[in-house]
């Protein structure tokens, strides 16, 4: 059985947010990973963790079904940022630019 760091967003909860919460969230913990890469491995990797878990989940999530290929590509870029940028030369302030604005919308719909 997979363990999860958000048991009650795997529950259930998550797959209840429309893509634009799921993806201000993901938005959140990527902003957090850019705030502690270079200051504290372990903060710096548990906010990896959790970014890669929400990804995880929402390319689960049936909803999604078109447009998995831009959910997984954003996944694959923030794989790159965290290890070197070596392949796209995407860092985690590109990252953080692009999921602020769906932070933007989904606040706007609350």
């Amino acid at each position: 059985m997979r363990k999860f760091i958000h048991k009650e967003l795997a529950k259930g909860r998550w797959f209840e947010l429309s893509l634009m919460e799921q993806l201000a969230n993901i938005g959140s913990e990527v902003s957090r990973a850019r705030k502690w890469q270079g200051k504290d491995k372990k903060i710096f990797w548990g906010a990896v963790e959790r970014t890669l878990e929400l990804f995880d989940l929402t390319i689960e999530d049936s909803r999604w079904r078109g447009r998995l290929l831009e959910i997984a590509r954003a996944r694959e870029l923030f794989c790159d940022a965290i290890y070197g940028a070596k392949e796209y030369k995407t860092t985690l302030e590109d990252l953080d630019r692009y999921f602020f604005y769906y932070a933007l919308c989904a606040r706007r719909d609350i």
